[in-house]
């Protein structure tokens, strides 16, 4: 059972309806996610939270050459978590874009408090399957969930817990058909929620 946990990606003030960056009803998946992360916690299974955690020159950003307008500068407000949103005392937090010269939009990029990638605290751990909500659908949740599946993890993408930036119309629906084209599974609250509660009753 302890092969599976919940990955939350990037749920930080910038990314807010307000912020520099921010995505549409973004606020709308700290609620669900606070759901999924009583389920998980319930059952004794890993939560991860993901973070962008830039430096203040970076090429991610419009100024150096990027896509972006500044965001997410470690140390700062903005890149704080989300107002609400309840992780546990043990959440192992995985910050990604630390360096000048990275983007870090998959989960993959990033490493911990120790300096382990997050790879290797999910190879430690024995985890198998990720699943995975937040922000946003069509980039770091996108390509977090896709380098899951190349690197031989299983991933559920959380559905009702997912937004999307969308600097193209449909650029959310084209990203949840990469993933499922890709291998991912999609699923809701209700579904996760049951799907654990059938594994703990057959491993007993």
């Amino acid at each position: 059972m302890a092969d599976k946990a919940l990955v939350i990606i990037d749920v930080q003030k910038c990314f807010l309806p307000g912020g520099p960056l921010a995505v549409e009803e973004g606020d709308k998946v700290v609620p669900v996610l606070n759901e999924y992360i009583k389920i998980f916690k319930n059952r004794g299974l890993p939560i991860f939270a993901t973070r962008d955690w830039h430096p203040p020159v970076t090429k991610h950003f419009k100024e150096y050459g990027g896509l972006w307008p500044p965001h997410c500068i470690r140390d700062t407000p903005g890149a704080e978590f989300a107002p609400g949103l309840e992780l546990p005392e043990d959440t192992e937090i995985i910050s990604a874009g630390v360096g000048p010269e990275e983007e870090g939009y998959s989960s993959f990029e990033g490493a911990n408090e120790d300096g382990e990638s997050f790879e290797e605290v999910l190879r430690s751990q024995g985890i198998l399957h990720l699943y995975v909500g937040g922000i946003a659908t069509d980039y770091c949740v996108k390509e977090t969930t896709l380098d899951a599946l190349r690197k031989g993890f299983k991933a559920t993408l959380l559905q009702d817990a997912v937004k999307a930036v969308n600097l193209k119309p449909g650029d959310d629906k084209r990203a949840i058909d990469d993933m499922v084209e890709a291998g991912a599974k999609v699923s809701e609250l209700e579904e996760v929620r049951k799907e654990l509660e059938s594994t703990v009753r057959t491993q007993i």
